[in-house]
Order: structure tokens, then sequence, then C-alpha cells
């Protein structure tokens, strides 16, 4: 598993040509941004990693896209949002792949702040799975703004790239609407406000992209003293809202990790315990077939059969 497929490994392994890598917009230094329709694209699988950019598709072909301890399988159309915090890959199974993607860094954002509402969308969003099936009528009117990035990319509008962007927001806010409206609610609680802070803080840690990131937050008193509050308070908290525990949380978490890391790492089984936070591979073994009900090498063999 790579660390990071940047932007340039992208255009490479598609074999496609990078036309606007430096977006000007009357002199004005953009940022970079990029738009293609999915067509005779991506029927390949890509590589399971993290990428150093943010992509919004709109996917219409039958697959599979494989998160961290979740799969899914699409078999109509699907707006995807991925950041690049966010290891992923799609599997096509159907040569009939249709659609669009758009590409770019953050710094194409105009002076990116953490209040516009744009960062409430799924794609800056680090517990939620970032897709959404669509209606036919949703399906019109996505696709409608990736016609129009692309008719702008070959336009002359010295604003273009300003447009360009305006047509990014709205994909962001058309995503938005997608999202069921409680999860726009604001925390009107101080549980609820403590218990978002754990699951994002939860969150940030992963992917484990290298033997030699070790895992720093594991136990409920990790978070809580990196919260400033005491783990009672934090557990009272977690548990009235999600009616889960913090240590239910958190072991699901690092048993979704360790089944990826499982799948698609070429590591030891001794790397992976290492890098989840265990001393000694015997207790990695212990967590995993307890929450499992399978040792990490019987795991990872039944999904070499699978595969092979």
């Amino acid at each position: 598993m790579q660390r990071v497929e940047t932007i340039e490994d992208f255009y490479k392994r598609l074999n496609l040509t990078d036309r606007h890598a430096s977006a000007v917009s009357n002199g004005r230094q953009m940022g970079h941004f990029n738009v293609y329709p999915r067509m005779g694209i991506c029927k390949s699988q890509a590589p399971y990693n993290r990428r150093d950019f943010y992509k919004i598709c709109l996917i219409k072909g039958n697959g599979i896209l494989h998160f961290p301890g979740n799969d899914i399988h699409i078999d109509k159309p699907v707006f995807l949002l991925a950041n690049p915090d966010l290891p992923y890959t799609w599997e096509s199974t159907s040569d009939n792949q249709s659609g669009y993607f758009c590409l770019f860094k953050e710094d194409f954002l105009d002076k990116p702040n953490r209040k516009d509402s744009i960062y409430d969308s799924p794609l800056f969003h680090l517990d939620t799975t970032p897709l959404y099936f669509v209606t036919a009528e949703q399906e019109h009117c996505i696709s409608r703004l990736f016609v129009l990035m692309l008719e702008e990319m070959e336009a002359d509008y010295i604003y273009k790239y300003d447009l360009i962007r305006n047509y990014v927001y709205l994909l962001l806010h058309e995503a938005m609407k997608l999202q069921s409206a409680d999860s726009y609610s604001k925390h009107t609680s101080a549980s609820a406000r403590i218990t978002a802070m754990f699951i994002e803080l939860l969150e940030r840690q992963f992917p484990i992209d290298s033997p030699e990131h070790i895992l720093q937050l594991k136990t409920a008193n990790d978070f809580a003293e990196k919260l400033s509050v005491h783990v009672n308070h934090l557990n009272r908290a977690v548990k009235e809202i999600t009616g889960k525990t913090t240590t239910e949380h958190i072991s699901e978490r690092i048993t979704r990790e360790a089944k990826a890391l499982l799948r698609y790492a070429d590591w030891t089984v001794a790397e992976i315990a290492y890098s989840l936070g265990f001393e000694y591979p015997a207790y990695f073994n212990n967590f995993f077939k307890k929450h499992t009900a399978q040792t990490p090498g019987a795991f990872r063999g039944s999904m070499f059969e699978i595969f092979n």
C-alpha cells in the first residue's frame, strides 16, 4: 500500500494530459483544478490508498467502492466526494462506465475559511462514507454542473476559473442537500458537542499509512486528556449520544483499520500490530480475534482466497 498517490501519479496512471495544472483567472493563480468525463478512463481498478487531492465524482456503471472496512456495491448512479484523508479504491465490474469527475487542491477554493458553509459538506468530513445514490432528477442536475465545467475549461473567458469554482461550490451544496437534515443540526447540548469532538479526533488518526506511523490515542483516558475533560464525563456523553461506549468506538475503528491493512498492505502482522499501538503481536491477535472471531492470519488468508 503506497502512502499517498500524488496528482502527478494519478495523471500518469490513467494516461491523462494535465492541461490545466496551473489555473489562472485574470492573471491570478487559482490552484490546481481539472475535470474529465469518466467514459473510457475508469475501467481498471485503482490502487487502494490516499491521494494528495480532493475528488468529486458522478459514477455511472457497476462496480465496488472499497473503503476501510466497508465495501459498497454500486449498481445505479452514485455521487462520491473524496478528500485526501480517505483511502479508497474503485473496482469496475462492468465495461459500461460513464459519468464525470473533477479533482483539485484546497488552494483552488478561494481563501478557505473553515466557517464557510461548504466545510459542512461531506467532502470535509472524516466520520461518514461520502457517497450518495441519486435519483434521475438529481443525476441530471449534477451532470449539468460537470458539463458546464467542461465547457468552461475550453473557453477563453478570463474569469473562467472563478466561474468553475462556483460550480464546484454548487456540487458541494448538492451533496449537502443529499445529506439527512439532522446531519446539520447544531450540537445543542454539551454531550453532543463533546461526542462530535471525540469522533473527529478518533477519525483524524486514520488511515495508518506506514509501519512507523504509530497510533497515539488508544484509550478513553487518552481521548479525555486530549479533550481536557474527565474520562467519566467523556464516557457518559458518548454513551448518551451514540448508545455505544467510548471504548467500543475506539475498538471498532481499530478493527476496521486492522482489516484494511491486512487486506491491502504488504506489512507483516507484527508491523500492523505495532502501528495500531499493540506492544506485542500476541495482544493484537487476541484483540482481533475477540472482535472478528478470526485471527489476523486467518482473516488475511481468507482475503487472499477471495481475490485469487
